[in-house]
């Protein structure tokens, strides 16, 4: 099948080159052109585990090509996803400039059927004003479907190869079709195409998103009752997490959700609940714990060195908002780390992934170190904000020697407080006293 997927930002490349993966040729366009020439040449702007080596794979085989012709793009494909992104107005709604954009350069292209899919995460009734745009250019056939994506960071090549199930919002027989043909490679063990109308496949990817962010501050918020009164979260989770109906993912307390997702999403369901004149308590609450969570993190620190941090230096693992990506959108690491500067600390950082954007955030006024182990050299504490792989065992001897004290504040609850205690570490985290 011909296709062209419209942006080459993080679910743009991912549905790009995992389409062209199943023997489609496919056509990423993007009107940066530095950014085409790095992608040309198989240079992945964004860390995604898996991504580049079959991005370079499928260019080799000629499927996957990238070009800053929107028209040309249009119209040698039969399925033209619309990929751009959709940033958070300052009223908290979906910004929708660049999807309408997009949409009157497609109309203006259009040669004859097409079937429009809007990938990006939307507000309902996006497809709606997507057509209304197209229509005012082209008198040619088309239908404008919602497909969203439901990709992890970190697991998102894997999330599109062998999705749990498709979300498809049509009211076109015949893009439906095209569109089950599109993603019956994909579905070969039997998971789920969900046919619905638009408007709810729309509305589907909002409340997804919604009630994971829910459940990730309740998990928060049940961790600082446990550490009141002298429970441990972990216990609590495993007791929890062993009831059907509830599950396991998504429970894990710290120092709450991040990215480009959720906290993005939550607020535009809740613009979107205020327009209508809904209730959005739920919503509301669930992004005040979020933002709580880090500021409970920071009075942590401060009870421990008071308010004046001068002459202290703070080793940080972790800056990404999750692993396995680097992508520091919203991370808990940017309002703790600006909070520690403030009180006149200084930071010794060290992600595997991070430093490119964290250079863009805080320029010089961090140390980056080479390693795990340099940035814990004479830091009068350790600050565990970023749950990636590399931290899970390190060698606490050596950390001991290199510290001016073995002090850490663990806002992933990576490690036993009680073989930490007997390593002679003083150790705090999320949910336990």
């Amino acid at each position: 099948m011909k296709i062209c997927v419209i942006g080459t930002g993080y679910v743009g490349l991912v549905v790009g080159t995992c389409l062209a993966e199943m023997g489609n040729n496919v056509i990423c366009v993007d009107n940066d052109l530095r950014k085409l020439a790095k992608l040309e040449e198989g240079i992945v702007p964004i860390y995604e585990p898996g991504l580049e080596e079959l991005m370079k794979a499928n260019i080799a085989e000629g499927r996957l090509s990238f070009t800053s012709d929107l028209v040309m793009a249009v119209q040698k494909s039969l399925v033209c996803f619309i990929a751009v992104g959709t940033p958070q107005s300052e009223d908290g709604s979906a910004d929708l400039h660049y999807v309408e954009g997009v949409a009157e350069e497609i109309g203006k292209a259009i040669n004859n059927y097409k079937v429009i899919v809007d990938k990006s995460t939307v507000p309902v009734g996006t497809a709606d004003r997507v057509t209304e745009i197209i229509k005012k250019y082209t008198t040619h056939d088309f239908d404008v479907i919602s497909n969203p994506e439901f990709l992890k960071q970190g697991a998102a090549v894997d999330d599109f190869l062998k999705p749990d199930r498709v979300v498809i919002g049509s009211n076109s027989q015949k893009a439906t079709e095209i569109m089950q043909e599109l993603y019956a490679p994909f579905l070969r063990t039997g998971n789920p195409v969900i046919i619905m109308d638009v408007k709810s496949a729309e509305m589907t990817k909002y409340a997804a998103n919604s009630f994971l962010a829910v459940k990730i501050s309740y998990a928060n918020e049940i961790a600082n009752i446990c550490e009141a009164v002298g429970a441990d979260a972990e216990m609590v989770r495993i007791g929890m997490c062993s009831d059907k109906r509830i599950g396991s993912q998504f429970l894990f307390p710290g120092l709450g959700y991040g990215g480009s997702c959720f906290p993005k999403d939550v607020k535009a369901l809740l613009k979107t609940a205020v327009d209508y004149n809904c209730g959005h308590r739920l919503l509301e609450a669930a992004d005040e714990v979020n933002k709580e969570q880090r500021v409970i993190f920071i009075n942590k620190i401060l009870r421990k060195y008071g308010a004046d941090l001068s002459g202290k230096t703070f080793a940080v693992w972790g800056l990404t908002f999750k692993p396995k990506t680097n992508d520091m959108r919203m991370a808990p690491a940017i309002t703790i780390i600006n909070a520690l500067l403030e009180l006149g600390a200084k930071v010794k950082a060290y992600d595997p992934k991070g430093f490119e954007q964290a250079e863009m955030i805080w320029g010089d006024k961090i140390v980056y170190a080479a390693n795990s182990y340099d940035a814990v050299k004479d830091a009068d504490c350790l600050l565990l904000l970023t749950e990636w792989n590399e931290f899970r065992r390190p060698d606490f001897d050596k950390i001991k020697t290199l510290m001016k004290s073995p002090v850490v504040f663990d806002g992933r609850n990576l490690y036993d407080p009680k073989r930490m205690r007997q390593r002679g570490f003083e150790y705090r985290c999320v949910g336990k006293q």
